[in-house]
């Protein structure tokens, strides 16, 4: 489970460069002016700290879902499939899957959470600069679904909010930087994007494949079987 939950930040901190051209527009458009840098940086951080929060949430969900089927006996298979989901989406590549949540009941959903922000960026008060980045956890993203697969893949609740947070962390340094600084950092690192996304996504669903095979369920079948070896033994 530890190498589950560092994979988790280490996906935020890769993946990070995706959020850069997705988010990184919104993050430079947050409203206020900087002549109180205290405040100014403040405000900033409150921002990543209520995207972070709404990531927490989705773990939980995420979490609750992957408990429910681990529950019935299908962890190991749970873990597998959501490997292999993940490689599927990794050569459809992050900016496809973040379309998922742009048709249906849920893209209304996602039209409304992005009215909702398009109206407090008007606004420079600290506690809405918190809700623009509660608002924005929401907004539809293939990076924040294939995390969501990792929480799931926790087979536990607590444990996918600690993904989901773990996640955010790692999302946190760049983001900060792109809300501080602007274009200047966007327009540094959108020439690694491309490398270092792919083998950030690929790492965890090899992780996942990994620890489905090698989970004890794997390693014995019946009840009656004796105690999984060494190799069942996993992070």
């Amino acid at each position: 489970m530890t190498a589950l939950l560092t994979s988790a930040f280490l996906l935020g901190l890769l993946g990070s460069l995706h959020c850069l051209g997705m988010c990184g527009p919104l993050a430079v458009a947050l409203p206020g002016k900087s002549e109180n840098r205290a405040i100014y940086a403040l405000g900033r951080v409150l921002y990543n700290g209520g995207r972070i929060l709404t990531y927490g949430l989705l773990g939980a969900i995420a979490g609750a879902l992957g408990q429910s089927i681990s529950m019935l006996g299908a962890q190991r298979g749970l873990s597998i499939g959501i490997g292999v989901v993940l490689l599927i989406g990794l050569a459809l590549g992050p900016k496809r899957l973040s379309t998922l949540g742009s048709h249906g009941p849920l893209g209304r959903l996602m039209q409304s959470v992005k009215a909702g922000l398009a109206l407090r960026l008007k606004d420079p008060r600290l506690g809405t600069l918190f809700g623009i980045g509660l608002l924005n956890g929401l907004l539809p993203c293939g990076l924040v679904y294939v995390a969501m697969g990792g929480a799931a893949a926790t087979g536990s609740i607590t444990q996918g909010i600690f993904y989901m947070l773990l996640f955010g962390l790692g999302t946190f340094p760049l983001m900060l930087a792109a809300s501080l600084a602007g274009h200047l950092v966007i327009h540094r690192f959108r020439g690694v994007m491309r490398k270092a996304i792919p083998v950030g996504l690929a790492a965890v669903a090899l992780l996942l494949i990994w620890r489905g095979f090698m989970s004890p369920e794997h390693c014995h079948s019946s009840p009656d079987a004796p105690a999984a070896p060494a190799c069942c033994e996993h992070g």
